[in-house]
């Protein structure tokens, strides 16, 4: 089944499904409920229930966070991320404390996690902030950051397939996406070959 407003959440890292919403084909964060429905399926939030209070200004503070990981994470791709950028992922990192997680029991006996108190925008912006942190300060994990190959795609993920060989963000979506050009390709050469001889 697909994700509500066209999420994708198999970047590999929050961070990264956040940078996931932007781009082709479109804008992904587009109001509070968008912005809701990545929180709780991102994993930001626990227990499957949106923080209160998420406005327009929530979805403002986490367009202005996507678009400094977006210069980051690529900047450290290709060489290194403006210092002054660094100083603003590293703020709001430090900004507000991680809301608090609890482990209570559900309805069917097994452990989840909820927390305990609603959190505020400044500890959720924090808590991916503090993934990218992670994520670019793991020697491993940043080893497997891949920038997609298909065209037109602009995302980043990490790739953890077996000889580090992945190519696409997703071979369903851009993976596909290759081999049906690359099919037209092949058969429009054939028929051009073809059409040659007639």
């Amino acid at each position: 089944m697909a994700a509500p407003y066209d999420l994708r959440f198999d970047c590999g890292r929050i961070c990264l499904d956040l940078l996931a919403t932007a781009g082709a084909p479109a804008e992904r964060l587009t109001g509070p409920e968008p912005l809701a429905a990545w929180l709780t399926g991102a994993g930001v939030v626990p227990g499957g229930a949106p923080p209160d209070g998420v406005d327009d200004q929530w979805v403002a503070r986490f367009r202005e966070l996507r678009a400094l990981l977006r210069r980051v994470v690529r900047d450290e791709l290709r060489g290194r991320a403006a210092d002054a950028d660094l100083a603003l992922l590293n703020a709001t990192a430090a900004a507000a404390a991680p809301p608090a997680v609890h482990a209570v029991r559900a309805a069917g006996g097994t452990l989840v996690r909820i927390f305990p108190e609603p959190p505020d925008r400044a500890q959720l912006l924090a808590a991916v902030a503090r993934d990218a942190v992670g994520l670019l300060t793991d020697a491993t994990a940043r080893g497997q950051l891949r920038e997609c190959a298909g065209e037109g795609c602009s995302l980043v993920y990490l790739d953890a397939s077996r000889g580090r060989r992945r190519r696409w963000c997703s071979s369903e979506v851009c993976g596909n996406r290759e081999r049906v050009a690359r099919h037209r390709r092949r058969t429009g050469a054939q028929g051009a070959a073809h059409g040659t001889h007639t």
